[in-house]
């Protein structure tokens, strides 16, 4: 189940990886895999503020785009990119790799399970700074006999 996140006015969801990669598409036969892509560009968008990124042409690019074959590796590789800023802006060490991406596409659509791991050690970041400090109350001082 997706766990929302929420950073200034945006949403952003924490999805399962193998739910994302391999339970809804399968569910669904296949829609949800066009819908995920969508979104995460989309967050993306919103996560980066860059109003350069379109995720209806992304989506495009990899569904019409195909008959020219050359659009779907260009997008793949385009939103490895844009997971790999985010993480840079939410300063996570490790980042993902845009070309690794795109080859685990070409295998069993493994990028869809990378990427997807990947956005969610961003969100697992701001999930761990959100958590509110409970802060511990300071002793009791119980007041002792009077002394002279």
């Amino acid at each position: 189940m997706a766990r929302t996140v929420v950073i200034g006015p945006n949403t952003f969801k924490r999805r399962s990886p193998l739910g994302v990669w391999l339970g809804l598409p399968l569910i669904t036969l296949g829609i949800y895999y066009f819908v995920w892509y969508y979104k995460i560009n989309n967050e993306a968008r919103r996560y980066l503020t860059d109003e350069s990124i379109r995720p209806g042409i992304s989506l495009l690019a990899i569904t019409l785009g195909g008959f020219l074959i050359v659009p779907p590796f260009i997008s793949y590789y385009n939103t490895g990119k844009r997971v790999r800023r985010m993480q840079e802006h939410a300063g996570i060490a490790q980042r993902v790799e845009p070309w690794v991406g795109l080859l685990l596409m070409f295998l069993w659509s493994l990028g869809i399970f990378y990427w997807q791991y990947h956005l969610n050690k961003i969100w697992d970041a701001y999930l761990g700074q959100a958590q509110p400090a409970i802060p511990v109350p300071p002793p009791a001082i119980t007041p002792g006999p009077a002394q002279s």
